[in-house]
């Protein structure tokens, strides 16, 4: 059975909390990569970057959608959602933007559990950890290899 650990990349690109945006972007364009691990000095996996977390900064505000009860205003979304939504646009560090806590597999999970996650969740990228360490990440790329053996 084909495991995370079998087709795993073993020296990640990586960055940390503090890095720029602008940084990170360079980056994912100069390896052609989608996403990156965001990892904190020990090593320990504390987030994911993608491309579409840093295309975030492009798009517009969206209003709240409201409407009125008894001459009172009754916002539809809830204010947590928007001020994440700022937040990510108005982002100049990765950890601003980042995903945190992001889903991850272990060495040991199998190539069809892998592809399920990255089918169903919509994932390009799944780092992969022991406790909270990094040891490598997976792309579709490296799934659909095996298709290819």
């Amino acid at each position: 059975m084909t495991t995370a650990q079998d087709l795993m990349a073993k020296n990640v690109l990586t960055v940390s909390p503090e890095t720029s945006i602008s940084q990170a972007a360079n980056l994912l364009l100069e390896h052609h990569i989608n996403g990156m691990p965001v990892v904190d000095e020990e090593d320990n996996l504390v987030g994911i970057i993608c491309q579409s977390d840093i295309i975030t900064q492009q798009k517009q505000l969206p209003l709240p959608t409201i409407f009125t009860l008894l001459d009172g205003i009754i916002p539809l979304t809830s204010t947590s959602h928007m001020e994440k939504e700022v937040q990510k646009m108005a982002a100049t560090k990765v950890e601003e933007a980042m995903t945190p806590d992001p889903v991850s597999v272990s060495p040991d999970t199998e190539l069809e559990e892998m592809a399920e996650i990255m089918v169903r969740k919509n994932y390009h990228t799944l780092p992969v950890v022991e406790g909270s360490k990094l040891v490598g990440i997976i792309g579709k790329e490296d799934v659909l290899k095996t298709l290819t053996r």
